[in-house]
């Protein structure tokens, strides 16, 4: 486990820093051995909806499916919307300048007590909420 023994959430900055190679990928790739060997990394829904949006928009219809594809095969846990989740995602987002997305990725995060892997200076806003730990800013 991490040293705080917290869940890795990977916000989806970080997945696209995976998938377009960025700095900071060898991060999520070291998470992902961490994950094969036990240690808990989770998506939100919110992530894996905005990285399949921005691979159909960027992209095509092709890529975006051999990624969600991709995606399915490594040793994330994918987790949906529940009731708590959006309580605190919708606090999240009335008391801070996050997107939508954001805060349901930033409430699982707090929901698990987990740390928000991710490389969006958007989620600064919440570091007394959220243990973060930042990846390289574009």
């Amino acid at each position: 486990m991490n040293d705080d023994h917290k869940p890795f959430v990977l916000d989806t900055s970080a997945l696209l820093a995976y998938t377009d190679d960025e700095e900071g990928a060898e991060v999520i790739v070291e998470l992902l051995h961490r994950a094969r060997r036990g240690e808990i990394v989770l998506v939100s829904f919110a992530s894996w909806m905005e990285l399949h949006y921005i691979y159909l928009q960027e992209r095509g219809e092709g890529e975006a499916q051999r990624w969600i594809e991709t995606l399915k095969q490594l040793p994330l846990q994918r987790v949906e919307s529940d009731e708590r989740t959006g309580e605190i995602a919708a606090e999240l987002k009335a008391q801070h300048r996050i997107s939508f997305a954001d805060s349901w990725i930033a409430a699982l995060a707090k929901v698990r007590d987990g740390m928000l892997v991710h490389k969006d200076p958007e989620f600064e806003t919440i570091r007394e909420e959220v243990t973060l730990q930042g990846l390289p800013y574009k």
